[in-house]
């Protein structure tokens, strides 16, 4: 392991401080008591190996494991996405915390917010626990717990709690975790539903769990007996539909292979494009089963497809026909304006039903917050719940906008 003396001169307490003014400045730290959580932990110590510029780096996530195709299982989560759970789980002196997924460093935060209270952290991979409890032990915090077993079950010793903090990407809320939450207690976890992830603060009820806030996140997936993929459907080798759902996703293959090289058409909305996590968030929950469109990089550069289908972007589809989101330049409406493109013998109407979604977006929606996610376990009645819902092996999510 690299040491602090060996970086050279520079001061893991200045850096830290600049940390924690960089944070308040991206209003990720809020209150005084985060700020002072992340003024005490010396990051550094978790992260050993790494540069110090790179550790307190408020955006730089940093990678302690990798798997045999590179692929990150574990990660120290950027300081700014640490700082932002915090603030959203609003842990008190006293509580009793449950972290599913140990790095080290966000459970000696929780135990610095906590004060005398609790904290359990456990993950499934010995590697990390192990890795964890050494750190933990050098920064001082001993009084951490950590344990090695699959979350998806929960911590039932150490139960009831009055917080869950989630640090793998969570398709699911199993049914250990609601029952070992105190009855007024909160769960802050990353949740992938409609095939995208949003960081979602939850209040317990007596329905189940209901949103008082959400944030965009990338996180490492969930392993163990909670472990789920997306369903990725290949149209060709260079386009294919990624869909979160649990039953095989149908498509008309051949008549979509027949679209992507098919004329496309371009249809403008005449409204501003801003906040694209929001409003990728509402074109998802528009439907009952909203795709995203992966192309190639080729088929970008042939100007067959615009770069955001790259990325992923919400697409809709009928029959032989797709329809996804763009943008282009222009002033008139601050900056950028939403359109859609579209192929397929049904283009004109599904671009006109996508043109009417941007819109809808825009005039009523447009602002961080307004979607409202409600979480109700399969034991519960769901007879009257109102929105966009999907079902999950536990339990139903829910998305209204207001």
């Amino acid at each position: 392991m690299t040491s602090v003396q060996d970086q050279g001169t520079q001061d893991p307490a200045v850096l830290r401080a600049e940390m924690v003014s960089a944070l308040r400045d991206m209003d990720a730290i809020t209150t005084d008591e985060v700020a002072a959580a992340v003024s005490a932990v010396p990051r550094h110590l978790f992260a050993p190996d790494e540069p110090l510029e790179r550790v307190y780096d408020a955006n730089t996530t940093l990678a302690p494991k990798t798997d045999a195709n590179g692929d990150e299982v574990s990660v120290v989560s950027a300081a700014h996405i640490q700082a932002v759970m915090l603030e959203q789980t609003q842990i008190e002196p006293g509580m009793n915390v449950l972290e599913v997924g140990s790095g080290g460093y966000n459970a000696a935060l929780i135990a610095e917010l906590v004060g005398a209270g609790s904290v359990t952290t456990v993950d499934i991979d010995p590697d990390i626990v192990a890795r964890a409890r050494a750190c933990l032990n050098a920064a001082g915090y001993d009084r951490v717990r950590t344990l090695r077993a699959d979350a998806e079950y929960g911590v039932r010793e150490h139960a009831p709690y009055d917080r869950i903090i989630v640090t793998a990407a969570a398709w699911d809320i199993p049914p250990a975790w609601l029952d070992q939450l105190s009855p007024h207690g909160k769960i802050v976890l990353p949740l992938r539903f409609a095939g995208l992830t949003r960081l979602v603060a939850f209040d317990h009820n007596d329905t189940g769990l209901v949103s008082h806030s959400y944030r965009l996140g990338a996180f490492v997936p969930m392993r163990g007996d909670g472990a789920f993929a997306d369903q990725l459907a290949p149209i060709n080798g260079e386009v294919a539909f990624r869909i979160d759902c649990q039953q095989p996703a149908r498509f008309d293959v051949t008549g979509l292979r027949k679209a992507v090289h098919s004329p496309r058409i371009e249809r403008w909305s005449g409204a501003a494009f801003d906040l694209p996590d929001e409003l990728e968030l509402f074109l998802v929950t528009s439907a009952s089963q909203v795709p995203m469109l992966h192309v190639s990089e080729n088929l970008v550069e042939q100007g067959v497809f615009a770069a955001a289908a790259r990325r992923g972007v919400p697409v809709l589809v009928d029959g032989g026909s797709f329809a996804y989101r763009t943008k282009r330049a222009n002033e008139q409406v601050g900056g950028f304006e939403s359109g859609v493109l579209a192929h397929g013998p049904e283009a004109e109407a599904l671009a006109a039903r996508y043109v009417n979604l941007l819109r809808r977006w825009a005039s009523d929606h447009r602002r961080r917050g307004a979607a409202r996610i409600v979480y109700v376990p399969n034991n519960m009645d769901t007879t009257g719940l109102s929105g966009w819902h999907a079902a999950k092996r536990y339990g139903l999510v829910a998305v209204t906008w207001s």
